[in-house]
Parts: structure tokens; C-alpha cells; sequence
């Protein structure tokens, strides 16, 4: 059997999977364009899934599974890979970690005017009559509440907020106290000061955070973006943030990326940048691997029924 990475290892990672798993041929790419004609015949492609095209999975003969080692699947060819009927995974979950203290370290700059006290400091400006606020007693609503969601909501929780959620099926999970559907979110928007979307983009999703929705939020709440820029109508965004009806923004992700240099938020007094990094964690590599040899062991002995984060491409997730 032949694996192909095209994703860029660490020497170490590379060493132990030659170590655990010897009878494999392993070969160890950095993008598509290096991988070349090895496409053809490998059969199982370790990717990041951004430079995967229809050419690709045309050539890949021999290809039955993809292990992309990240969670959004939106820049994948799709409809190729639906018609040859190729299993997909993805590390989802992984994230939970990096991206639950992102939004918390978020949350707390915007509840202690984190952003106006450096500027004070650069300027030498003592100046106490900022006004801070706490996290303890009020609401979070998460848009998408599965476990990235989930551990917002656990960090929520032990600073003593109302943990809301908003899932496609409105069943219970781990530390929301109450769950929402699309259907019924503009009770959770009502209720919720921090909204925090961790929506992946589908064609359900486009555009979710639309003027309505930013209408429908409790005057003065606070909005973070964690999932992906393309369910947020950015200009409705805007709007509100120059209304006052959204009192500020943490984006880590948008429409386009990267952002360019003249787009307003940029200059938004009330908006905080980065640059799609919530992810971002030493331990990544390591946590996408755990899943990749688990799920290994399990193609190779033909229980792939039992392969962790099977995804549907049909919904996208």
C-alpha cells in the first residue's frame, strides 16, 4: 500500500509513522505540485485539502481514502470525489483546545478594553474611567455546537456565564444549558450577550449572519467569528457595528483572506483582527496524527465503518 502526504510533517511525525506502521510505503510531500505523478498510485492521500483539484482525484486511480488534516472542506472538489466514492476524514475536534482559549482571550479583551488600555499605555495616558465589565452572569450564544462549540462552552461555564447553542438537529450537548436550532435562533440571539459563530460554510450556511440576524441580537451584544468568513454577510456586519447595535467584533476569519489592506474593518475602531490563526497550536501535527493512526488501523483491517470523522460531502461535514 502506498501513502502519500502532501502535507508538510514534521521530521518527527514522519519517523514515527514509518516506525509504527514499516510495511507501508510512505512518501513525504509538500503540495500537490511536488507530489506530481505519485498521485496515481497511492491509495490512501494524507492533505490539507486547499490545493486538491478534479485533476487530481481524475489521476489518483488507485486513491479510496483522504485524510485531510484540517476541518474545513470547502476548497475540496467536491463532486469528483463524491463520484468515485472516496472515503474522506478530517481532524475535526482538534481544535477545540487552541480555539476555546482564542475566543475566551477574545471575550475577556473585549470585557476589560484590553485593545484601549495599550493604546493609553503607548501614549502614557492614566486614565481609570474605562469602562470594564465581567463575563460572570451573562449569556454566550454559539453558533454550531458541536466540540469546538462545546468547549467555548465549557470555558463559558467556569467564568459563571448561561452557556446557549444552536445545532441542525437541536439535540442536547455537553455544557449548553439550552439548544436552539435554525429555526428558532433569534431566541438565542435575543438572549445572548456574546455571540460566537463556529458555523462551517455549506450552501445552508452562506451568509447565515445576515442584516436580520444582527437585527435580531441583543442591542450592545458582542459578535466572534471562529468558523469561516462566508456565513457572514460582512457588510450587514458593518452596519451593525456602526449602528451600535453590535457593540464589537473578534474576527479570525472572512469572505476573502487574506484581508485586504482597504477593507473597512481594518480601520473599525470596534473590531478586532486576526489573521485566521484561533486554530493555530504547537500541538496540531501531533492531535491530527492521533486520529490518522487510529483511523489506519481501522482501514487496514476493513472496519472502515468505524473511521473517526467520516465525513458526508453531501452536507459538508
Amino acid at each position: 500500500m502506498k501513502i502519500v502526504s502532501s502535507a508538510r510533517l514534521k521530521d518527527e511525525i514522519k519517523a514515527q509513522l514509518l516506525a509504527d506502521f514499516p510495511d507501508i510505503d510512505f512518501s513525504f510531500r509538500y503540495g500537490m505540485k511536488e507530489v506530481g505523478e505519485e498521485v496515481q498510485d497511492c491509495e490512501v492521500l494524507l492533505t490539507y485539502g486547499e490545493d486538491l483539484t478534479d485533476e487530481h482525484i481524475k489521476e489518483a486511480k488507485q486513491l479510496k481514502w483522504i485524510m485531510v488534516l484540517a476541518a474545513g472542506l470547502e476548497k475540496m472538489p467536491h463532486e469528483a470525489i463524491c463520484k468515485r466514492n472516496i472515503i474522506v476524514t478530517n481532524v475535526r475536534g482538534i481544535h477545540a483546545v487552541p480555539m476555546g482559549e482564542y475566543t475566551l482571550n477574545m471575550m475577556l479583551q473585549m470585557a476589560k478594553k484590553t485593545k484601549t488600555f495599550i493604546k493609553n499605555e503607548e501614549a502614557a495616558n492614566w486614565e481609570r474611567s474605562v469602562p470594564v465589565f465581567e463575563l460572570n452572569g451573562l449569556t454566550v450564544g454559539i453558533l454550531g455546537a458541536g466540540a469546538i462549540g462545546q468547549e467555548v462552552a465549557r470555558l463559558c461555564q467556569a467564568f459563571g456565564m448561561r452557556t446557549l447553542g444552536m445545532n441542525s438537529s437541536g439535540n442536547d450537548a455537553p455544557f449548553i444549558e439550552k439548544m436552539y436550532t435554525e429555526d428558532t435562533v433569534d431566541a438565542l440571539l435575543r438572549q445572548s450577550d456574546f455571540v460566537v459563530n463556529v458555523l462551517p460554510f455549506t450552501t445552508k450556511t452562506a451568509s447565515f449572519m445576515d442584516e436580520e440576524k444582527f437585527a435580531s441580537m441583543k442591542k450592545g451584544a458582542y459578535f466572534i467569528n471562529i468558523g469561516r468568513g462566508k456565513t457572514v454577510d460582512e457588510h450587514a456586519l458593518i452596519q451593525a457595528l456602526d449602528a451600535g447595535q453590535v457593540a464589537g467584533a473578534g474576527l479570525d476569519v472572512f469572505k476573502e483572506e487574506p484581508l485586504d489592506a482597504n477593507h473597512p474593518f481594518w480601520k473599525h475602531e470596534n473590531v478586532t483582527i486576526t489573521p485566521h490563526i484561533s486554530g493555530v497550536s504547537s500541538k496540531y501535527q501531533r492531535r491530527a496524527m492521533e486520529i490518522f493512526k487510529k483511523n489506519l488501523i481501522g482501514y487496514l483491517n476493513g472496519r472502515n465503518e468505524t473511521l473517526i470523522n467520516r465525513i458526508d460531502l453531501t452536507k459538508g461535514y
